[in-house]
């Protein structure tokens, strides 16, 4: 039976005069005498969302919510009134595991702070669809930046050789009107050290935060660091070039540092103090550097180097957007008067950045390096 019927049979013999309850002892009779397919866990979340009702009863599009897997903020409220009840209690009780599902674990762990999303995301969690979006992202900088390393023979402080501005994926203010730079130069890094950080934040924090928050809301956030970076860049600092991944890279970072704050009680993440400290020290460090190369340049000659304003952007879009998608697990985005508040407010950033590019630039007669 296809999710359509079982929503129609359910309709017609639980609910036959639409008053959109359903009781949930008459259901779970219904699943057992013919056997419909429901997932156990899910039967389990009916009877808790039931258990928040006075009268024991279910709202049918709760129901619906819940066999088609949507996320839902009134779902989810039920379910941490309800007290839903899994067949195991605690995850760290577990023995026996693969190595696959104690990563799982300590993801879980890791990046939710509510102990009830933990438990269900660790029931729910599939291997489909993998994590692929911070991994192909990251091999692409990786293989972007051996290439160029082979061909300049240069690692370090890749920036001040003279070929490698005239890339076309460098973001250039002589070269703004090439539009799919202001998304491409996040290939691109000043050497080893940047792209050995940046990989790194990737890997270690973007992974967990796109297994459990899925690939769309996480490549969305990164992405909006990446265009927030570039475009802040051409606003603030006319006459610098821009490289990295850092704006999409503190994105996910002050986000996921933000998360952890604000529910500080709630996180059972070992060493989260020390950890955050680190993740703080690493961070005002690689912006401290990226500010030093900026306006003293070991080779000055060579240019104006490339913007640090990236970092900022992106850490603003962290906390600002960023925490608001980390903080609505298991929820609908689109029901949330904040996220369109936060999505307004960006979309005001981009249109009045594409004007500020169009016009400024001529109007303010800025003295921009001539392109590569």
């Amino acid at each position: 039976m296809d999710r359509s019927s079982l929503l129609q049979l359910i309709q017609e013999q639980l609910d036959p005069e639409n008053t959109g309850f359903i009781g949930v002892e008459t259901f779970a009779s219904l699943v057992h005498s013919h056997e419909l397919p429901l997932d156990p866990a899910k039967l389990d979340m009916l009877v808790a969302l039931a258990q928040g009702n006075d009268e024991g009863q279910v709202c049918y599009q709760e129901l619906v919510d819940l066999i088609s897997s949507k996320r839902s903020s009134s779902f989810k409220r039920a379910i941490a009134n309800g007290q839903r009840a899994l067949p195991r209690d605690v995850l760290l009780d577990e023995t026996g595991l693969g190595f696959y599902k104690r990563f799982v674990r300590y993801v879980a762990y890791e990046i939710l702070p509510c102990e009830m999303d933990r438990r269900w995301y660790f029931y729910q969690h599939r291997t489909c669809p993998p994590p692929i979006f911070m991994a192909a992202v990251t091999l692409t900088q990786i293989i972007v930046f051996l290439c160029y390393g082979a061909r300049l023979n240069k690692w370090v402080l890749q920036t001040y050789h003279p070929e490698y501005m005239k890339s076309p994926l460098v973001y250039h203010p002589g070269h703004r009107a090439r539009a799919w730079r202001f998304l491409t130069y996040m290939f691109m890094h000043v050497g080893l050290e940047q792209l050995g950080f940046n990989a790194l934040l990737q890997l270690m924090i973007g992974v967990p935060l796109e297994m459990v928050h899925g690939i769309l809301r996480i490549s969305f956030l990164y992405l909006a660091g990446v265009l927030a970076g570039s475009l802040t860049v051409s606003i603030t600092d006319m006459r610098a070039p821009l490289v990295g991944g850092s704006g999409g890279v503190y994105a996910l970072c002050s986000a996921h540092l933000a998360n952890v704050v604000m529910n500080w009680a709630g996180m059972r993440c070992p060493y989260k103090l020390l950890r955050m400290v680190l993740a703080l020290v690493c961070m005002s460090s690689e912006v401290g550097r990226a500010v030093w190369l900026r306006f003293s340049p070991p080779l000055p000659a060579s240019g104006p180097q490339p913007s640090f304003m990236a970092h900022l952007a992106g850490a603003i879009v962290g906390i600002s957007m960023g925490l608001t998608i980390l903080r609505s697990y298991e929820e609908s985005l689109q029901d949330q008067c904040g996220w369109w508040v936060l999505l307004l407010s960006y979309g005001t950033f981009l249109l009045f950045a594409v004007f500020w590019n169009i016009f400024a630039y001529d109007l303010l007669g800025a003295q921009i390096p001539p392109p590569p």
